[in-house]
C-alpha cells in the first residue's frame, strides 16, 4: 500500500512526538506501507521548518534527520502533473503526488480544503486517525 503524507502531518509529526500522526509516521518505520514524497515536498518541508514560527518548535537536527531518511527510505517522485484541483493552490502538490505514486491514500489534516475532495483519481484523501485505523493499529491523542 502506497500513502502519501501532507506537508501538515509530516510537520505535526516534527512537532510532537505524540497523536495519530506521529503513530502513522511510526507505523511507516515497521514498513507498515511505502511513503511516497517528492524534491517539492521536501523543499516545502526545508522551507516550513525554518520559518521564525515554526523554528522554536522544531530542532534543525531533528527536522534534517527526517528529510535525509525521507531521501533515503521513501520514494522519491521526480515528476509530478500540473494539477489544479485543491481551493489552496499550495495543496495542489499533495494531489499531484497522489496521482504520480499512483497512492492508495493521502493523509492530511486540513479539514477545509484537501479533505473535503474526499477523493483524487484512484486516492482515498483521509485523516492520519483513518488511516492508522484502516492499518489495524490503535489511535490514541488527536487526528
Amino acid at each position: 500500500m502506497r500513502i502519501i503524507l501532507d506537508t501538515n502531518i509530516i510537520v505535526s509529526v516534527l512537532i510532537s512526538e505524540h497523536g495519530a500522526p506521529a503513530q502513522l509516521l511510526n507505523s511507516w518505520t515497521d514498513n507498515a506501507f511505502s511513503l511516497a514524497t517528492s524534491a517539492t515536498q521536501i523543499t516545502e518541508l526545508e522551507s516550513v521548518t525554518d520559518r521564525a514560527s515554526v523554528r522554536p518548535l522544531i530542532t534543525p537536527a531533528h527536522a534534517g534527520r527526517f528529510i535525509n531518511d525521507l531521501h533515503r527510505f521513501a520514494t522519491v517522485l521526480e515528476r509530478l502533473a500540473v494539477v489544479d484541483r485543491s481551493p489552496d493552490p499550495n495543496d495542489n502538490c499533495s494531489l499531484a503526488m497522489a496521482e504520480a505514486g499512483a497512492a492508495d491514500y493521502l493523509v492530511t489534516d486540513d479539514q477545509r480544503d484537501v479533505l473535503a475532495l474526499k477523493r483524487h483519481g484512484n486516492t482515498t484523501i483521509i485523516t492520519a486517525k483513518q488511516m492508522l485505523a484502516l492499518l489495524g493499529f490503535p489511535t490514541a491523542g488527536t487526528t
